[in-house]
């Protein structure tokens, strides 16, 4: 299942204890469906994997309207 867990302006999103815009972020080939909180609109985002040192952190995002982006976790 997956969270909501921000919805933020491009290049400002703290996710895993890092802005995950100072990363880059992988495909992973998958597209899911998400409800944005505020709107109650449906969206399919992309699921994508960042590199943090040596640990790896999955997540989905997908942007809302222009530069904001929402962005999820699998729980």
């Amino acid at each position: 299942m997956w969270k909501h867990m921000d919805t933020c302006a491009s290049g400002k999103c703290e996710l895993f204890g890092v802005n995950i815009f100072d990363y880059h972020w992988e495909n992973m080939g998958r597209k899911i469906s998400v409800l944005d909180p505020i709107y109650k609109q449906k969206h399919v985002v992309t699921v994508y994997r960042i590199k943090v040192g040596d640990e790896q952190f999955t997540f989905a995002a997908g942007e809302f309207s222009n530069a904001i982006y929402g962005i999820y976790i699998d729980v």
